[in-house]
């Protein structure tokens, strides 16, 4: 039976990282279950939890007025859904559903917080990874909102 740590080091976020540091966060995790539909989260909810999703996709929207929900991004297998739980005030930006049904890792972000605050290396390790998800993701916001809006440079 895999452990926690195996399904964590096949994750991009966690790649590199000791296994003793696996152990740490995985301390933080649980499985979670989603059914195709089912919300993991909706904005400005509280964001005190992220998923690195084993099973599934998940889909991100957001509502535009005059528009209705606009899909912004469809997260796999494998890749991690959510880091509003790393910066205050600690919401989310955006809707997330279950395009199908989700395994996940779900981690409590104010028990990892706290461990990076333990472990200032670890947390600095986890910030980078982050950072790097976030560019990806505003990168993709940014083509999405050229695909709805037409190109916004004015040229």
């Amino acid at each position: 039976m895999r452990t926690l740590e195996d399904v964590m080091a096949e994750g991009p976020v966690f790649t590199g990282l000791e296994r003793s540091q696996l152990e740490f966060i995985a301390g933080c995790g649980r499985n979670a279950g989603f059914s195709r539909g089912e919300k993991l989260f909706r904005e400005g909810d509280a964001a005190d939890t992220f998923y690195l999703l084993r099973k599934g996709r998940v889909a991100l929207t957001t509502h535009v007025p005059a528009r209705g929900d606009l899909a912004i991004e469809t997260i796999q297998a494998g890749d991690v859904v959510g880091w509003s739980w790393l910066f205050p005030p600690y919401v989310w930006h955006f809707d997330a559903h279950a395009v199908d049904d989700v395994r996940a890792i779900a981690f409590d972000g104010t028990c990892l917080r706290g461990k990076c605050d333990e472990d200032p290396a670890l947390g600095y390790a986890l910030l980078t990874r982050f950072a790097q998800i976030m560019i990806d993701r505003l990168q993709h916001t940014r083509t999405q909102l050229i695909d709805v809006y037409g190109d916004v440079s004015g040229s």
